[in-house]
Parts: C-alpha cells; structure tokens; sequence
C-alpha cells in the first residue's frame, strides 16, 4: 500500500461547548418537537455566551499540540477548517487561530467547504507534504459553532446542530493512522441547497420583518426538484449510492478494497442517515459512529476528527485497520479520506 506521501496523526484533540438534552430543550428551538427527536439525538453541545469559534478551535489545537509534546514553533503549517457562518465578513479565522495558539510567521489556510472541509484537508496536507520537504508538523482545526442569528441548529437540514472543534497533528513519517487517499465528488447543480438567505453581497440586508430564521432551508432543495416525489426520492437514494463511489475511489487510489474497510466514520447525522450509509458500504451500523452522533450531535466539519479522537481513547481503532472519514457537505459535496489505523 503505497502513498504519494507518508504522513500520519500524530495526536488529536477537541473542544466542545456546554452539553444540553435534546428532550428538555426541543421546545425552545421548534414546534414539533417528535420530528426531531425521531433522529435519535439525546445530547448536543452548545457554546457558553460569549465564546467564539476562535476560542473552540484554540482550545482543540492546544490539546492535540499538548498530547503530540509540541510547542507552536513547531507547527509548519496550520490548516483551519470552518462549516458554519464566520465571525466577521473580510477577515481569516486561520490567522485568527494562528495568534490565539501563539503562532508566529506560520503559514495559515482556511478552508470553508461546508461539513467537507476538515476532510478534504487532508488532500490539502498531502500537497504540502509532498513540496515542501521541510515541513514536518501540520496542524489541522475544524470548528463548528452555529450562529443563531443566522440558523436553527433543529430546522437547518435533518442534522442537529452542536458546537463543537477538533484538531490533529499531522506528521510527515508517522506510522499511526497513516493517510492513505482523499476522493471528493461534487455536483454543481445542488450549490444553492441549505444557504442562508441574508447577510451576503447578493442580498447583504434582510427586508423588513425578514431574517433567515423565518426561510426554511429545505425548501430550496424541494423547489429545486419542483416538488415532484419522484426526483426526490431519486434524489434521497443517490445521497448514499454517492457515498459508496466516493469511497471506491479513495479505495481504488489507495490500492484497498472496500472490504478491508472496518470502520465508518461519518457525518454526526440522525440515525436513519448514518444507517442507511452504513449499508451502503455494506458495513453494520455498530461500525460506524452512530453511538457519538447521538452523544455529540452534529459538529459540521469537525464530527469526523471528534469521532475519531474517542474511538482511538475507547480502543476501537486496531492497527492495521482501514478506517474511512466520509460525509456529505453543501455544494454539495462527497467526500471520503481513508487512514491505515
């Protein structure tokens, strides 16, 4: 099994907000409180008022650099990964997690790519590994924290919605959890699924007694498909014969078969969502981690590296192992990243 690049995760580690239950706080987010709690969330963390992605995702990268005995000059890249609404317009949260670790003169990148982004970093890592022979230690942070003001963490998608950030150390050599391939496949015509409404240069200002609370995000995806069953079932069962090719692919470039896969790590989504993944790598369920999902919720980008950082602590992960990091993000994307546990 040989890689363009031979780089492993050296350490993880993660940062959640304050854990909430589902079934005390449904009824403050929605007026149907059943629907949600059919997809079998129990706990979802929510960030303390006045704490911001930047102080998540520092948390995170803290803990993976304390676990892997680094200091921040010993960072030569930091790759930061963000899935939901930024702090601020014209400004970089990779610089801005580069001062609060305390880097200096690192080189930064920020990736937005919706849930797919920490994923796909991966692919990100492998390049600079690859042109840069003198880079050693890359760190990569994904951070989800829901704006409010902008989304319902339990009316977004079917997901629902938690703050959370996770962070790996990435070094060049490492024999653990060893990258092996990363495979993305996009379709272009669902680019408009799940946006918010208000707030971008196209419409910068929402009009009088709108905002996008009051736009339920689901619509553009029945609108697009003009609301004819049909399309959309097609739609729905395409989610995961789409999961399926994007992993054969990272299978095939990493010259593995999808058999040797043995463990599924997807998007925190509802239990339906990550079964009906699960069998479409035809995999059981209990090898994916539909467990945390319902532990944690869904982190965006981060589910995949905070999923993968507690089955490693929980002595899920045997060496040798195929472990698959996948999902799917708006764009929309599917993506999957293969490691050699």
């Amino acid at each position: 099994m040989t890689t363009p690049v031979d780089f492993g995760i050296l350490s993880l580690g993660s940062a959640l907000g304050e854990p909430q239950s589902v079934a005390d706080t449904v009824g403050d987010f929605v007026d149907d409180p059943e629907r949600v709690l059919r997809w079998g969330y129990r706990t979802y963390h929510r960030a303390a008022p006045g704490t911001t992605p930047t102080d998540l995702a520092a948390r995170a990268a803290r803990v993976a650099l304390d676990r892997a005995g680094l200091e921040p000059k010993d960072v030569d890249r930091l790759i930061v990964a963000d899935s939901d609404v930024p702090e601020y317009l014209h400004w970089d949260l990779s610089a801005s997690v580069a001062r609060a670790i305390g880097l200096r003169g690192t080189p930064t990148l920020l990736l937005s790519q919706s849930c797919a982004a920490a994923t796909l970093a991966f692919h990100q890592a492998a390049g600079t590994f690859a042109v840069q022979p003198d880079t050693e230690h890359i760190l990569v942070v994904a951070v989800n924290q829901v704006s409010e003001g902008h989304r319902n963490r339990m009316r977004t998608n079917t997901c629902l919605g938690s703050d959370g950030a996770a962070a790996a150390v990435l070094r060049r050599g490492h024999g653990r959890l060893r990258w092996l391939a990363t495979e993305q496949i996009t379709d272009p015509e669902c680019a408009d699924f799940f946006r918010a409404e208000f707030g971008g240069s196209a419409v910068p200002v929402a009009p009088q007694g709108r905002s996008n609370l009051d736009v339920d995000p689901l619509s553009r995806v029945h609108e697009h498909f003009a609301r004819d069953p049909r399309r959309l079932r097609e739609f729905v069962t395409a989610l995961n014969s789409r999961i399926a090719a994007v992993v054969d692919q990272a299978c095939a470039r990493a010259g593995v078969n999808r058999e040797d896969i043995s463990r599924l790590i997807y998007l925190n989504d509802n239990q339906h969502s990550l079964a009906g993944a699960a069998e479409a790598l035809g995999l059981p369920v209990e090898r994916t981690n539909a467990r945390l999902a319902a532990e944690l919720g869904h982190c965006g980008g981060a589910d995949q590296l905070l999923c993968l950082e507690r089955h490693v602590e929980q002595g899920e992960t045997a060496p040798g192992e195929v472990v698959a990091l996948a999902g799917i993000g708006s764009g929309m994307h599917w993506f999957a990243t293969l490691l050699k546990a």
